[in-house]
């Protein structure tokens, strides 16, 4: 079969059944498609530079061939990537164009993501600091305001406890996501 044709495949709908879909909804089929598509042109360019480096005027026909040959699967090649829905960050694009190593975007994201988690781990443990300090202030000035503070903070807690149990949510906030396998 032609990576351009698109064949239909009896996959898991996700509530026991099967149905069918077709190569050009599963992404990765779609994406495994460009990728092959992509080796073919590099392995025409090549063949194409190995002609055009010994050109003669016999190897005309064949030039001519290897050339209609690349042009078709460049548009093969973007009939296939139309069906892909890859976004790459413009810094990668970037980096490419400077030649770097693209994997140097990650890394920075990722020592970005780092250095703002611990400034915001800071942050929560400071205010944390402050409220223990505040109420042990407040316990030695005010020791029946503090205990009944207590109790209703304690009560409270246990009500949105139990709220969060019934209702799937977790004890941060987010709710529970019930995971569906993808299509």
């Amino acid at each position: 079969m032609d990576s351009t044709q698109n064949s239909t495949v009896n996959t898991p709908t996700g509530n026991g059944a099967v149905g069918p879909t077709t190569e050009a909804d599963d992404p990765k089929q779609n994406l495994n498609n460009v990728i092959n598509s992509v080796q073919k042109t590099l392995g025409l360019l090549h063949q194409l530079y190995l002609t055009v480096s010994s050109f003669n005027v016999a190897s005309q026909l064949p030039l001519l061939q290897r050339l209609n040959a690349l042009v078709t699967e460049l548009d093969s090649m973007q009939r296939l990537a139309e069906n892909c829905n890859i976004q790459v960050p413009m810094e990668v694009v970037n980096l490419i164009d400077d030649g770097k190593n693209p994997d140097e975007f990650t890394r920075d994201v990722i020592n970005g993501c780092i250095a703002r988690n611990q400034t915001t781990k800071g942050k929560t443990d400071a205010f944390k600091s402050l409220r223990k300090h505040l109420l042990e202030e407040l316990e030695q000035a005010f020791p029946d305001e503090v205990e009944a503070y207590r109790e209703i903070r304690a009560s409270s807690a246990a009500e949105t406890k139990r709220l969060a149990q019934a209702q799937n949510v977790l004890p941060n906030g987010d709710v529970k996501v019930k995971s569906r396998p993808f299509k």
